[in-house]
């Protein structure tokens, strides 16, 4: 949605289809490498205006980027003039509570980007309205940045199938109960859409990307990967939480829920099928369906003779991390240690060290040991539980790239492998990975 151009491109994606009925749009992003998102722009002039530095705001700069839109798309100064007052609005609003208030200052960008998209579509000669999640009834907690849709919604959303003509819908917020705008968080149109679909009992969820599908692996890792035709919901929700940016993590369970399958297309290659997120799939030519890798963690190693019969103990010791406001991703664990891996930006020096000394206080172990710059990959697919040797052979690939494995986790659901290696080896290991299981074996 960053110009006139790719909001002609996805007119012509809409107006192709008479079943194309509702439309959620994301704010403006980048028109090339060095430019600024529009969200981005407005967490900036949230920030000015908290600081009381009203003046550095760069509001002259959103209300430019709208209007250079609006004059490509030929239309009139009545569209800004509405989406300056908006902005005005939100940022003029109660500063009490910074969190809530840049949450109504960043679902701007979406809401004046639907705003306008309608208008567009009207002028083009499609029967298109602008609908905001108030007046629709998406509901979610008041979590500021993280909101969870409430189950209300879903039937209150049901309702827009009585209106006629194509909905134009802002992603990425809702409404609390109190009246209060939340957003999801970061990148979270995705979501809205799977939301939109569950509620109005979509036949199929079209999200609209800047690339032809899912690939099996980073094509900024491997060069010219293949693409993946079809891949499952928990396929798609391991993957996305790895590295996966192609669909937001948590926009998959919506869709899932409801049964509803997601269809990844490219808006500027419209013609080209894109990647199918199915239930269940014909699993055929190979056990992996995609490798996955995301940097940035570390981790918590605690050893003590006879841990396996102490009650309580790894209670305790997520309790300590709990105390600290650290969240965690993975526990593997034997019969006298237990290794704890989370998001290293969680926890500063200063922290570490009190962390360490709650943990001999609290758990009185023989060893604890903090590894940092850690990276996760994670090999997937539903051919895995069918499969005698994967971990082996992707072990044995590892090994001949000369890269030592940090530890594994198997997850419960049999369809994924999770490799834990020092981060300085993660573009070598998802290369040696991907060599064999791709070059070998062709998922086509």
């Amino acid at each position: 949605m960053a110009s006139g151009e790719q909001m002609r491109k996805v007119f012509r994606i809409v107006s192709s289809d008479s079943e194309r009925k509702f439309i959620v749009v994301s704010a403006p992003g980048k028109r090339f490498k060095q430019d600024i998102k529009i969200t981005d722009l407005l967490i900036e002039s949230a920030n000015a205006y908290l600081a009381g530095k009203e003046k550095e705001a760069p509001i002259d700069q959103i209300i430019a980027r709208y209007a250079e839109i609006a004059k490509e798309l030929e239309l009139g100064d009545e569209i800004i003039h509405v989406i300056q007052a908006h902005i005005f609005k939100m940022l003029q609003q109660n500063r009490t509570n910074a969190l809530r208030y840049m949450d109504g200052v960043m679902a701007a960008g979406e809401d004046n980007c639907a705003k306008l998209v309608s208008a567009y579509f009207q002028k083009e000669g499609l029967q298109a309205q602008y609908v905001n999640p108030k007046d629709a009834g998406l509901l979610v907690s008041d979590e500021p940045g993280n909101a969870q849709t409430l189950k209300e919604s879903y039937s209150n959303l049901y309702r827009l199938r009585e209106m006629d003509g194509v909905v134009v819908f802002p992603g990425f917020f809702g409404y609390s109960k109190d009246g209060y705008v939340v957003t999801y968080s970061r990148s979270g149109s995705d979501i809205t859409g799977s939301v939109l679909a569950n509620g109005v009992q979509a036949d199929l969820y079209e999200n609209f990307t800047d690339v032809d599908g899912v690939y099996a692996v980073n094509p900024s890792i491997v060069p010219n990967p293949e693409q993946v035709p079809e891949i499952t919901y928990r396929e798609m929700r391991e993957l996305s939480y790895a590295g996966f940016t192609v669909v937001h993590d948590e926009a998959l369970i919506p869709a899932f829920q409801a049964g509803i399958p997601v269809n990844v297309k490219n808006t500027n290659n419209p013609e080209h099928p894109g990647t199918k997120i199915v239930k269940e799939r014909e699993v055929k030519n190979g056990p992996v369906r995609g490798i996955a890798s995301d940097s940035g963690f570390c981790s918590i190693y605690v050893s003590k003779y006879l841990l396996n019969r102490e009650i309580g103990f790894g209670r305790k010791l997520l309790g300590v991390l709990e105390d600290f406001g650290i969240s965690y991703e993975h526990t593997p664990s034997g019969i006298d240690d237990i290794t704890v891996i989370f998001r290293q930006n969680q926890m500063s020096p200063e922290m570490e060290e009190k962390i360490i000394e709650r943990l001999q206080e609290v758990l009185q172990p023989d060893d604890i040991v903090i590894s940092k710059d850690l990276t996760l990959i994670m090999i997937v697919g539903e051919g895995m539980r069918h499969n005698v040797g994967t971990t082996a052979r992707a072990s044995e690939a590892l090994a001949k790239a000369r890269i030592n494995i940090e530890m594994i986790n198997q997850g419960s659901s049999e369809v994924s492998i999770m490799f834990c290696i020092n981060s300085e080896d993660e573009k070598k290991a998802v290369q040696a990975l991907y060599d064999e299981f791709y070059n070998k074996v062709s998922v086509k």
